[in-house]
């Protein structure tokens, strides 16, 4: 059997290459093969030859025995385990990893009786015995790296759920803080705007806190989408971040707002988004410069823009600014969550976070959503 392996060795390939073909989302790819059929097609025909010239242990070391052997994997088991986890790497599913050795079986059967190449029966013992190993191993290991990666991706997601919580409490409480320190310098009216956004970062953290509790509990009511006053929106996000001006010692520039426009959605979670967004350009800008805010119609949307004085972002920025924990900049205070925040927020509603990069001068988020008319 190994002369004629020897001899069909890439007809035998082509074969097994074109079964994969044929399977939905499958590609043989130079990373599946490196340790797939080719090197298990040489070691099983050097298994042959050293069972052939009676090297018994040889044979073993190659390809292991009946069984194999979990604590010492063979030549063929380590080759094995290897390309089970590559087809992982690679997102096929456990089954695909038994067709790919089922698939040069059938080939070798079939091509021997084209041939009429008779094998003997030792001859498909050592067969099978391999092709018993190179699954075991190669499904094992797949198996082992695959549940490596769910318990890995459940520990990423609770992280990142948790950060998520701890962003929004440390947000809202650093916007009471402000707010409280400004009413009791005693320059301000508890009764004006800052009160009114010290009682709204207030309601904010009890809402989340309701919310996490739900969770908890596992009942959490899906937000119901209200329309609302683009210009009121505005409005009470210029008044939680004036408090970010005052402090960084920059200024907040708010365009006027078409009193007519509205936008629709959970209220509350976009506001926490566009807040987010002046937070960070206030974290960001240049000391001594302006941040302006400004909300206007284009077509069928609403477009809120927030520019700042950065000076720029890095290169390459654009792209992952808005991934989870990413921080592109010098200052690595915060968790690196509050763009991500922001886009799933608005996004939630139907609508699309970017960002524009002005080298040199800043860079401009741009919330847009459906326009909705006030009547």
């Amino acid at each position: 059997m190994h002369r004629f392996l020897s001899n069909n060795r890439e007809d035998l390939i082509a074969r097994c290459k074109a079964k994969v073909a044929q399977r939905p989302r499958r590609a043989a790819t130079a990373a599946q093969l490196a340790n797939g059929i080719p090197l298990f097609l040489d070691q099983l025909m050097r298994t042959l030859r050293a069972q052939e010239n009676g090297q018994i242990d040889e044979s073993f070391r190659i390809s292991g025995a009946a069984g194999g052997d979990a604590d010492a994997l063979s030549e063929m088991g380590l080759s094995a385990a290897a390309h089970g986890k590559a087809l992982l790497g690679l997102g096929f599913s456990v089954d695909q990893v038994v067709h790919d050795y089922g698939d040069l079986c059938q080939a070798i059967t079939d091509l021997a009786v084209e041939r009429n190449a008779p094998f003997s029966v030792d001859e498909f013992r050592t067969l099978n015995r391999c092709l018993d190993n190179a699954i075991a191993d190669a499904v094992t290991e797949f198996g082992v790296w695959r549940d490596a990666n769910v318990a890995l991706q459940q520990s990423v997601d609770e992280n990142e759920r948790l950060g998520v919580l701890v962003h929004e409490f440390r947000n809202y409480l650093h916007t009471a803080t402000l707010a409280f320190t400004a009413l009791e310098s005693g320059k301000v009216p508890i009764g004006g705007a800052t009160g009114a956004v010290l009682k709204r970062s207030l309601a904010s953290l009890a809402a989340l806190l309701d919310m996490s509790l739900s969770k908890v509990r596992g009942a959490v009511a899906t937000p119901h989408a209200e329309a609302f006053s683009l210009a009121s929106f505005v409005a009470d996000a210029k008044n939680a971040a004036s408090l970010d001006a005052s402090v960084k010692g920059c200024t907040l520039s708010v365009a006027d707002v078409d009193v007519q426009l509205g936008i629709s959605g959970n209220r509350e979670h976009l506001l926490a988004a566009l807040v987010n967004l002046l937070h960070n350009a206030f974290k960001f800008t240049h000391a001594h410069t302006e941040v302006t805010l400004s909300a206007y119609a284009k077509g069928d949307s609403v477009l809120i823009d927030v520019k700042d004085n950065c000076g720029g972002l890095p290169p390459g920025a654009t792209a992952n600014i808005f991934r989870p924990f990413m921080q592109v900049g010098d200052d690595k205070s915060g968790l690196g969550l509050g763009l991500s925040i922001a886009r799933r927020h608005v996004e939630a509603d139907g609508g699309v976070l970017s960002v524009r990069d002005l080298p040199g001068v800043g860079c401009v988020f741009t919330i847009e959503l459906p326009l909705r008319m006030l009547h």
